[in-house]
């Protein structure tokens, strides 16, 4: 499968974009992430993963139609422990960095977090077991959506590796419609930061444990942090 040539039809992308913003348009209206608020934790994580995988189905389904399979999307794979342990560690210096550069984005922005972000997280053990499934899930799927599939397509159709990243980067923020537009706008930069890494390493296994350690660990300490207000 080359960068070269588009990995599903056209009207087949048009269609991921489609749903992805349009999902994201109902979570901007209900202020939730396809319904994780209240006291419904554990069927919105089953929801929202249950979405992600459904769309990485859908994905399989189009590259099948050029002959392509869904996992050639991840890359170069761990082929022995000085690789896991390389890419594990800029996962760790990935995050560190990113986070300083958000942070200083979201204060020049003066963006602050949504209320509606304290419902997502969780406060019960059967919940935090959960939640961690339900971050592993958006470590392995958004990167294969969004620095797999979408960037991979967005390379073939421009010829341009720097327009595929930002691309996907803007719709990966445009994703997040939940968190309001200025978390939207550092999410996108967010995204493109991935996308950097991903086409740096040709691998999406940095972007998924990096994604997976951002998403489970804030998530968790957010959530021991919300007991205790």
């Amino acid at each position: 499968m080359q960068d070269s040539e588009p990995i599903a039809p056209l009207w087949h992308t048009a269609i991921v974009v489609v749903i992805l913003l349009g999902f994201s348009a109902l979570g901007a209206r209900s202020h939730s992430a396809l319904g994780i608020k209240g006291h419904r934790h554990i069927a919105g994580y089953v929801t929202a993963a249950s979405f992600e995988w459904l769309t990485v189905g859908f994905i399989w389904f189009g590259m099948r139609l050029r002959g392509n399979r869904v996992w050639d999307l991840v890359g170069q794979r761990w082929s022995g422990w000085k690789r896991i342990l390389v890419d594990l560690g800029l996962a760790i210096i990935f995050l560190v960095g990113s986070n300083i550069l958000l942070s200083v984005l979201g204060h020049l922005l003066k963006a602050t977090p949504n209320p509606a972000l304290r419902g997502l997280f969780p406060r019960r053990l059967t919940e935090t077991l959960a939640f961690v499934l339900l971050s592993l899930t958006a470590g392995i799927c958004e990167e294969m959506i969004f620095r797999g599939y979408l960037q991979r397509q967005f390379t073939a159709l421009t010829k341009s590796a720097m327009a595929a990243v930002i691309m996907q980067g803007i719709i990966f923020g445009a994703a997040h419609g939940y968190q309001g537009f200025k978390y939207m706008a550092l999410i996108s930069v967010y995204g493109c930061l991935f996308g950097a890494m991903a086409q740096w390493r040709r691998s999406l296994l940095p972007g998924m444990a990096a994604h997976f350690l951002q998403d489970g660990v804030l998530g968790l300490l957010l959530g021991q942090r919300a007991q205790l207000l």
